[in-house]
């Protein structure tokens, strides 16, 4: 994939709104100010594709990137913001369940944690939804700079025990001060793609939009 050639091509409230190229789709989710923006954008070599912004909830909307007319990267919008009202808090469950439930081209929802903290339970009830729609978790742990040293073993542990990981389950570090992370997540989205990491198997009406 040429990933100069990366596009941001909507900003969804609804289902009408998501692309229609039946284009594989690769989504992350994570608390709000997790940096997801931050990752999508060290991925893509892009220091502003994805907009980063230090007020939490920001993102409101699910982003599709298009990558090269092959994929679709998308940020779901974060959870967890305390100052979202209840209406809100619904509006995003809502629109999170249908894309996750309903979406046929999404291939894999991929959970982003901050490895400073212990993963929260809107990361453990993220966790479980995923563990539904996709039968294996993968997880990021993001902010892997931030860390000291002695803090990096025991810090990536109690994310696997809080979110109780199994075997088949993936856990990367990530850091976007470096390239932390992001081989290793690009290679998991080409395995994905040519169905040697979690089988991915398009609808018959999927091929026919190809």
């Amino acid at each position: 994939m040429n990933l100069h050639n990366a596009t941001l091509t909507v900003s969804a409230v609804s289902p009408k709104q998501y692309p229609k190229t039946g284009l594989m789709e690769f989504a992350f989710a994570g608390r709000s100010n997790v940096g997801k923006s931050s990752m999508i954008n060290k991925l893509l070599n892009r220091k502003s594709l994805a907009r980063v912004s230090g007020t939490p909830g920001k993102t409101v909307t699910i982003n599709f990137y298009n990558i090269d007319d092959k994929i679709y990267l998308v940020d779901l919008p974060g959870y967890g913001y305390a100052q979202r009202s209840k209406t809100e808090v619904e509006k995003w469950g809502k629109m999170m369940e249908d894309y996750l439930a309903n979406r046929e081209q999404l291939v894999q929802t991929i959970l982003l944690v901050d490895s400073r903290h212990k993963p929260t339970r809107d990361d453990i009830t993220m966790a479980d939804w995923i563990r539904h729609y996709h039968d294996n978790l993968i997880v990021i742990a993001t902010k892997m700079d931030k860390l000291k040293k002695k803090e990096i073993e025991p810090n990536l542990q109690r994310i696997w025990e809080t979110l109780e990981m199994g075997e088949d389950d993936i856990l990367v570090p990530f850091s976007t001060q470096d390239d932390e992370g992001k081989f290793t997540v690009w290679d998991m989205i080409e395995m994905m793609r040519a169905g040697e990491l979690f089988p991915y198997q398009p609808s018959e009406d999927e091929n026919n939009e190809q």
